[in-house]
């Protein structure tokens, strides 16, 4: 990856980068998965169907961000933000606030994010900085038993998803940090930038389901490959 020097970065961060932080990762042995079905927790029908259980769920998953920090691939990352003379696009398909937390100020959450409370009634969204409980009313419309975590469930469509794709069209470089490659449609994004031509690179700690699609992958935990790719792109 260092015979052309990128202008135009696209980089996709998944649950790898924040599991060295202590956030508990989805599908790895021991996952969240592992202990409670999706389907109770993380579709629209858990939601109707067993409310408290679904705000106790991210009640307790927003609470144990207090007791996680950002690690050096997150730092790094929000230097390259900061310093990076082209144009850089960050994703993140993760729900916490380690980015902003390390620094970053344009990420594009688009699995939505565990800090802020969605009105199913109005759709109005505000800051979730305390527990959201079963009979909470909405700021706006007055409506009790809407407010829900503002995270795409299973069987939603994404956030900022026209955006995401215009900006993987531009880049020159497609960098996938810390993802599984089987949850979709971020894992059809290297499939959709070998189509056009953009050079790919995996950084994980071990081989994706997608991994063979890309130029080239680089396996390890994610706050050693991360500062060694950022300092490479950064250096004069």
């Amino acid at each position: 990856m260092t015979e052309r020097r990128p202008s135009s970065l696209f980089i996709l961060t998944g649950a790898g980068i924040s599991a060295e932080s202590g956030v508990e990762t989805f599908r790895d042995k021991g996952g969240l998965w592992s202990k409670v079905r999706l389907e109770d927790v993380a579709t629209p029908e858990a939601f109707v169907r067993d409310l408290a259980r679904v705000q106790a769920f991210y009640n307790a998953r927003r609470a144990g961000l207090s007791a996680v920090s950002p690690n050096a691939a997150h730092e790094a990352l929000a230097r390259l933000e900061h310093e990076f003379a082209g144009t850089l696009t960050l994703v993140t398909q993760n729900i916490d606030d380690l980015h902003e937390r390390a620094g970053a100020r344009r990420v594009l959450h688009m699995h939505g994010e565990l800090a802020k409370a969605f009105c199913n009634g109005c759709a109005e969204r505000r800051d979730a900085t305390r527990d959201l409980a079963v009979d909470d009313a909405c700021p706006a419309c007055g409506k009790t038993g809407t407010m829900r975590p503002d995270v795409v469930w299973f069987g939603e469509i994404p956030y900022h998803m026209d955006l995401i794709l215009e900006r993987l069209a531009s880049a020159d470089l497609f960098v996938s940090i810390g993802t599984s490659g089987a949850v979709y449609p971020a894992a059809g994004f290297v499939s959709e930038a070998r189509q056009r031509g953009i050079r790919t690179l995996e950084l994980n700690l071990e081989p994706s389901d997608g991994s063979w699609q890309f130029d080239e992958a680089r396996h390890g935990p994610a706050s050693r490959l991360v500062p060694a790719f950022v300092d490479a792109i950064l250096r004069p």
